[in-house]
């Protein structure tokens, strides 16, 4: 006699939400730099959920166009990261990974494309649930238009834990 695979899937479900460790959530909001081709304003948004080491993130940024013709970029990305389980001296360190999409308008531009990024940075304790957030991405453009396919952003954010 052989289990069938519904019944199989929702006992492993079931046994996986049972061992399931506590989850944290937390969004942070930031502003930086796109240091590629020019320096150029960065702004965003982040909300992820952690794991104890592993965690999940969507980020959404908006670079400004420039004086000197570089296009405005929209981005959304989802990311998987990988971070310090327990607070060393209020810093917890995490690396990331991950892709999303992007849309170039302006200086002749208008594309919307795929891209990946990776990257790291830190989260600093403040005060409760409050973090300074420290962090720098490098973006790989997958589209055809765009002259720059490598981006480089450093950004500085507040975080908060929930």
């Amino acid at each position: 006699m052989s289990l069938r695979p519904i019944p199989v899937s929702v006992l492993l479900l079931a046994v996986l939400l049972a061992c399931a460790g506590r989850a944290d959530a937390d969004l942070t909001a930031f502003l930086g730099a796109n240091t590629t081709p020019t320096n150029r304003p960065v702004r965003g948004v982040a909300v992820g959920l952690s794991f104890v080491i592993v965690g999940v993130e969507f980020e959404y940024s908006d670079t400004k166009a420039d004086e000197l013709g570089n296009a405005r970029r929209k981005a959304g990305m989802f990311n998987v990261l990988a971070q310090t389980p327990n607070w060393f001296n209020s810093l917890q360190f995490y690396a990331t990974v991950g892709g999303g999409l992007y849309r170039e308008e302006g200086a002749g531009l208008l594309e919307t494309s795929a891209a990946t990024n990776s990257g790291g940075g830190v989260k600093v304790g403040l005060v409760g649930p409050f973090r300074a957030r420290f962090d720098y991405r490098v973006f790989m453009l997958r589209g055809e238009s765009s002259p720059n396919k490598t981006h480089h952003r450093f950004y500085t954010g507040l975080n908060i834990a929930f």
